[in-house]
Protein backbone atom coordinates (compact mmCIF):
# COMPACT_ATOMS: atom_id res chain seq x y z
CA UNK A 1 0.00 0.00 0.00
CA UNK A 2 2.51 2.83 1.28
CA UNK A 3 6.19 3.41 -0.28
CA UNK A 4 8.14 5.01 2.28
CA UNK A 5 11.08 7.03 0.93
CA UNK A 6 14.02 8.79 2.03
CA UNK A 7 17.28 10.52 1.20
CA UNK A 8 19.82 9.91 4.32
CA UNK A 9 22.75 11.60 5.73
CA UNK A 10 25.96 9.79 5.18
CA UNK A 11 26.16 7.04 7.53
CA UNK A 12 30.14 7.67 8.73
CA UNK A 13 29.02 9.76 12.08
CA UNK A 14 28.62 7.42 14.47
CA UNK A 15 25.28 8.27 16.12
CA UNK A 16 23.81 9.44 12.93
CA UNK A 17 24.96 5.36 11.59
CA UNK A 18 23.01 4.81 14.92
CA UNK A 19 19.70 6.56 14.33
CA UNK A 20 18.87 6.07 10.93
CA UNK A 21 19.54 2.50 11.03
CA UNK A 22 17.06 2.14 14.07
CA UNK A 23 14.52 4.15 12.13
CA UNK A 24 14.96 2.20 8.49
CA UNK A 25 14.43 -0.88 10.43
CA UNK A 26 11.31 0.59 12.18
CA UNK A 27 9.60 0.84 8.20
CA UNK A 28 10.96 -2.71 7.53
CA UNK A 29 9.46 -4.28 10.78
CA UNK A 30 5.81 -2.41 9.34
CA UNK A 31 5.48 -5.56 7.34
CA UNK A 32 4.59 -6.60 3.30
CA UNK A 33 2.38 -3.36 3.09
CA UNK A 34 5.57 -1.45 3.29
CA UNK A 35 8.17 -0.87 0.17
CA UNK A 36 11.11 1.21 1.84
CA UNK A 37 14.01 2.99 -0.83
CA UNK A 38 16.85 4.72 0.21
CA UNK A 39 17.87 7.37 -2.64
CA UNK A 40 21.69 9.08 -2.61
CA UNK A 41 24.74 8.31 -3.09
CA UNK A 42 26.22 9.58 0.43
CA UNK A 43 29.51 7.25 2.24
CA UNK A 44 27.59 4.01 3.64
CA UNK A 45 24.40 4.20 2.56
CA UNK A 46 24.63 1.51 -0.12
CA UNK A 47 26.08 -1.00 2.49
CA UNK A 48 23.24 0.23 4.83
CA UNK A 49 20.55 -0.24 2.66
CA UNK A 50 22.13 -4.13 1.58
CA UNK A 51 22.51 -4.84 5.45
CA UNK A 52 18.71 -3.91 6.16
CA UNK A 53 17.41 -5.42 3.00
CA UNK A 54 15.91 -2.58 1.28
CA UNK A 55 16.22 -0.65 -1.71
CA UNK A 56 18.89 1.50 -2.85
CA UNK A 57 18.30 4.50 -5.58
CA UNK A 58 21.74 6.11 -6.28
CA UNK A 59 21.43 8.15 -9.32
CA UNK A 60 19.81 11.01 -7.99
CA UNK A 61 20.31 14.94 -9.09
CA UNK A 62 22.05 17.43 -6.88
CA UNK A 63 23.10 21.43 -6.61
CA UNK A 64 26.08 22.83 -7.18
CA UNK A 65 27.01 22.15 -3.11
CA UNK A 66 26.06 18.26 -3.98
CA UNK A 67 23.18 18.24 -1.93
CA UNK A 68 20.05 16.14 -2.92
CA UNK A 69 17.39 17.99 -5.04
CA UNK A 70 13.43 16.99 -3.76
CA UNK A 71 11.80 17.30 -7.36
CA UNK A 72 14.41 14.16 -8.43
CA UNK A 73 14.22 12.33 -5.09
CA UNK A 74 10.63 12.18 -5.39
CA UNK A 75 9.93 11.82 -9.06
CA UNK A 76 13.19 8.61 -8.47
CA UNK A 77 10.64 7.24 -5.81
CA UNK A 78 7.84 7.33 -8.01
CA UNK A 79 9.07 5.56 -11.09
CA UNK A 80 10.43 2.76 -8.85
CA UNK A 81 7.15 1.57 -7.47
CA UNK A 82 3.91 1.04 -8.42
CA UNK A 83 2.46 1.83 -4.83
CA UNK A 84 -0.43 3.86 -4.65
CA UNK A 85 0.66 6.20 -1.37
CA UNK A 86 4.24 7.51 -1.38
CA UNK A 87 5.86 8.92 2.20
CA UNK A 88 8.67 10.88 2.40
CA UNK A 89 9.80 10.04 5.69
CA UNK A 90 13.24 12.28 7.31
CA UNK A 91 15.89 9.22 7.82
CA UNK A 92 15.93 9.49 11.97
CA UNK A 93 12.27 8.90 12.69
CA UNK A 94 11.11 5.94 13.77
CA UNK A 95 7.24 4.86 12.28
CA UNK A 96 4.53 2.70 14.09
CA UNK A 97 2.02 0.86 12.50
CA UNK A 98 -0.25 3.36 13.52
CA UNK A 99 1.03 4.97 10.13
CA UNK A 100 -0.44 2.54 8.03
CA UNK A 101 -3.78 2.61 9.64
CA UNK A 102 -4.14 6.41 9.58
CA UNK A 103 -3.09 6.25 5.53
CA UNK A 104 -5.82 3.93 4.69
CA UNK A 105 -8.54 6.15 6.93
CA UNK A 106 -6.98 9.57 4.93
CA UNK A 107 -7.58 7.51 1.67
CA UNK A 108 -10.85 6.24 2.21
CA UNK A 109 -12.14 9.99 2.83
CA UNK A 110 -10.23 12.22 0.78
CA UNK A 111 -8.85 11.63 -2.88
CA UNK A 112 -6.26 14.14 -2.97
CA UNK A 113 -4.43 14.74 0.12
CA UNK A 114 -1.45 15.60 2.28
CA UNK A 115 -0.84 14.53 5.58
CA UNK A 116 1.95 15.55 8.27
CA UNK A 117 2.00 15.93 11.85
CA UNK A 118 3.99 16.40 14.87
CA UNK A 119 6.95 14.33 16.07
CA UNK A 120 8.41 13.12 19.35
CA UNK A 121 11.44 13.83 19.94
CA UNK A 122 13.49 10.95 22.05
CA UNK A 123 17.13 10.80 22.93
CA UNK A 124 17.98 7.23 22.05
CA UNK A 125 21.55 6.06 22.30
CA UNK A 126 21.34 2.37 21.36
CA UNK A 127 20.15 0.24 18.80
CA UNK A 128 16.82 -0.51 18.31
CA UNK A 129 15.15 -4.24 17.71
CA UNK A 130 11.65 -4.73 16.61
CA UNK A 131 10.51 -8.23 18.43
CA UNK A 132 6.82 -8.89 19.15
CA UNK A 133 5.30 -6.17 20.61
CA UNK A 134 7.65 -3.44 19.76
CA UNK A 135 5.09 -0.57 18.87
CA UNK A 136 3.49 -0.77 22.40
CA UNK A 137 6.99 -0.45 23.75
CA UNK A 138 8.23 2.21 21.96
CA UNK A 139 4.54 4.14 23.21
CA UNK A 140 5.41 3.86 27.22
CA UNK A 141 9.11 4.86 26.14
CA UNK A 142 7.88 8.17 24.37
CA UNK A 143 5.33 8.90 27.37
CA UNK A 144 8.21 8.11 29.90
CA UNK A 145 10.88 9.99 28.22
CA UNK A 146 9.51 11.94 24.76
CA UNK A 147 8.57 15.18 24.06
CA UNK A 148 5.65 16.55 21.82
CA UNK A 149 7.65 19.02 19.53
CA UNK A 150 6.04 22.01 18.65
CA UNK A 151 3.92 21.94 15.07
CA UNK A 152 7.07 23.88 13.19
CA UNK A 153 8.83 22.18 10.52
CA UNK A 154 7.85 18.77 9.10
CA UNK A 155 9.36 14.93 9.53
CA UNK A 156 6.76 13.19 7.26
CA UNK A 157 4.02 13.65 4.40
CA UNK A 158 2.17 10.89 3.11
CA UNK A 159 0.42 11.54 -0.21
CA UNK A 160 -1.30 10.11 -3.18
CA UNK A 161 1.33 8.94 -6.10
CA UNK A 162 -0.58 11.27 -8.70
CA UNK A 163 0.38 14.50 -6.07
CA UNK A 164 3.40 16.57 -6.28
CA UNK A 165 4.58 15.83 -9.36
CA UNK A 166 5.64 19.88 -9.81
CA UNK A 167 8.22 20.53 -7.59
CA UNK A 168 10.87 23.56 -7.76
CA UNK A 169 14.63 22.49 -7.37
CA UNK A 170 14.42 22.73 -3.37
CA UNK A 171 17.79 21.00 -1.93
CA UNK A 172 16.83 18.20 1.08
CA UNK A 173 18.16 18.49 4.56
CA UNK A 174 17.81 22.45 4.30
CA UNK A 175 14.59 24.82 5.31
CA UNK A 176 11.81 25.65 3.66
CA UNK A 177 10.72 22.81 1.52
CA UNK A 178 8.90 21.31 3.67
CA UNK A 179 6.99 24.86 4.25
CA UNK A 180 5.91 24.62 0.37
CA UNK A 181 4.74 20.85 0.60
CA UNK A 182 1.91 22.72 2.80
CA UNK A 183 1.36 25.58 0.70
CA UNK A 184 1.66 23.74 -2.51
CA UNK A 185 -1.41 21.36 -0.80
CA UNK A 186 -3.15 24.38 0.19
CA UNK A 187 -2.88 26.31 -3.28
CA UNK A 188 -3.91 23.24 -4.97
CA UNK A 189 -7.31 22.79 -3.00
CA UNK A 190 -6.09 19.25 -1.54
CA UNK A 191 -6.66 18.08 2.10
CA UNK A 192 -3.49 19.50 4.53
CA UNK A 193 -4.32 16.80 7.33
CA UNK A 194 -2.85 16.81 10.75
CA UNK A 195 -2.41 13.30 11.79
CA UNK A 196 -0.79 14.17 14.91
CA UNK A 197 -3.86 12.57 17.06
CA UNK A 198 -3.58 9.25 15.28
CA UNK A 199 0.16 9.12 14.09
CA UNK A 200 3.01 8.74 16.95
CA UNK A 201 6.25 9.43 14.55
CA UNK A 202 9.31 9.28 17.05
CA UNK A 203 12.27 11.64 16.01
CA UNK A 204 15.88 10.48 17.51
CA UNK A 205 17.70 13.55 18.83
CA UNK A 206 20.60 14.68 17.31
CA UNK A 207 23.65 17.76 16.66
CA UNK A 208 23.99 19.42 13.86
CA UNK A 209 28.22 18.43 13.39
CA UNK A 210 26.87 16.59 9.84
CA UNK A 211 26.06 19.75 8.52
CA UNK A 212 28.71 22.50 7.13
CA UNK A 213 30.16 24.65 10.27
CA UNK A 214 28.08 22.30 12.57
CA UNK A 215 25.17 25.34 11.90
CA UNK A 216 21.60 24.16 12.12
CA UNK A 217 19.97 23.51 8.53
CA UNK A 218 17.94 26.88 8.70
CA UNK A 219 21.38 28.81 8.84
CA UNK A 220 23.14 27.03 5.68
CA UNK A 221 23.59 29.30 2.69
CA UNK A 222 21.03 26.92 0.63
CA UNK A 223 17.87 27.38 3.03
CA UNK A 224 18.23 30.91 1.76
CA UNK A 225 18.03 29.55 -1.86
CA UNK A 226 15.21 26.99 -0.80
CA UNK A 227 13.27 30.09 0.27
CA UNK A 228 14.08 32.21 -2.77
CA UNK A 229 12.89 29.24 -5.32
CA UNK A 230 9.94 28.77 -3.19
CA UNK A 231 8.70 31.66 -3.58
CA UNK A 232 9.82 33.80 -0.94
CA UNK A 233 9.41 34.24 3.18
CA UNK A 234 5.94 34.45 3.08
CA UNK A 235 5.40 30.56 1.57
CA UNK A 236 7.38 29.59 4.06
CA UNK A 237 5.64 30.69 6.69
CA UNK A 238 2.94 27.65 5.87
CA UNK A 239 3.14 25.26 8.96
CA UNK A 240 1.53 22.60 10.07
CA UNK A 241 -1.31 25.17 11.59
CA UNK A 242 -2.38 25.48 8.16
CA UNK A 243 -3.89 21.90 7.87
CA UNK A 244 -7.76 22.18 6.49
CA UNK A 245 -8.15 19.17 8.53
CA UNK A 246 -7.40 16.45 11.37
CA UNK A 247 -7.23 12.62 11.84
CA UNK A 248 -8.95 11.84 15.03
CA UNK A 249 -9.69 8.57 15.82
CA UNK A 250 -9.89 7.41 12.44
CA UNK A 251 -12.15 10.32 11.22
CA UNK A 252 -11.32 13.80 9.45
CA UNK A 253 -12.54 16.69 11.39
CA UNK A 254 -12.54 20.00 10.84
CA UNK A 255 -9.24 21.71 11.95
CA UNK A 256 -9.87 23.30 15.59
CA UNK A 257 -11.24 26.75 15.66
CA UNK A 258 -9.30 29.13 17.37
CA UNK A 259 -9.34 33.14 16.95
CA UNK A 260 -5.68 32.56 15.36
CA UNK A 261 -6.58 29.98 12.93
CA UNK A 262 -9.73 32.34 11.73
CA UNK A 263 -7.56 35.06 11.00
CA UNK A 264 -4.84 32.82 9.07
CA UNK A 265 -7.59 31.50 6.96
CA UNK A 266 -8.33 34.65 6.13
CA UNK A 267 -4.88 35.61 5.06
CA UNK A 268 -4.32 33.10 3.29
CA UNK A 269 -7.83 33.25 1.46
CA UNK A 270 -5.76 34.73 -1.66
CA UNK A 271 -3.81 31.24 -2.17
CA UNK A 272 -6.21 28.90 -1.07
CA UNK A 273 -9.81 30.27 -2.81
CA UNK A 274 -8.39 32.77 -5.30
CA UNK A 275 -4.56 30.74 -6.08
CA UNK A 276 -2.99 34.34 -7.08
CA UNK A 277 0.61 34.57 -5.52
CA UNK A 278 0.71 37.74 -6.16
CA UNK A 279 -2.04 38.74 -3.86
CA UNK A 280 -1.23 36.71 -1.57
CA UNK A 281 2.00 38.47 -0.80
CA UNK A 282 -0.23 41.34 -0.48
CA UNK A 283 -2.29 39.75 2.19
CA UNK A 284 1.06 38.89 3.76
CA UNK A 285 2.13 42.55 4.23
CA UNK A 286 -1.06 43.86 5.29
CA UNK A 287 -0.98 41.22 8.07
CA UNK A 288 2.54 41.34 9.01
CA UNK A 289 3.57 45.11 8.03
CA UNK A 290 7.12 45.05 9.84
CA UNK A 291 7.93 41.59 9.02
CA UNK A 292 7.21 42.19 5.44
CA UNK A 293 8.85 45.77 5.46
CA UNK A 294 12.00 43.99 6.86
CA UNK A 295 11.53 41.21 4.54
CA UNK A 296 11.43 43.52 1.67
CA UNK A 297 14.52 45.49 2.86
CA UNK A 298 16.50 42.39 3.34
CA UNK A 299 15.83 41.19 -0.56
CA UNK A 300 16.90 44.81 -2.01
CA UNK A 301 20.26 45.47 0.26
CA UNK A 302 22.84 46.73 -1.78
CA UNK A 303 20.40 47.32 -4.68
Amino acid sequence: MLTIFTAPKPFTNPHIDLIQRNAIRSWVALGPEVEVLLIGEEEGLAEAARELGVRHLPQVQRNDQGTPLIPSIFNLARQETDKPYLAYVNADVILLPDVLEATRAAAAQARRFLMVGQRWDLDVRAPLDYPAGWPERLHAEVAQRGRLHPPAGSDYFIFPRECFTDIPDLTVGRAGWDNWMIYAARRNGWRVIDGTDDVMIIHQDHDYSHLPGGQPHYRQPETFENIRLAGGRWVTRFTLQDANARLAGGKLRPPRLTWAKFWREVEILPVTWLHSDALAQVSHAIFHPVRAYREYRARNKGG
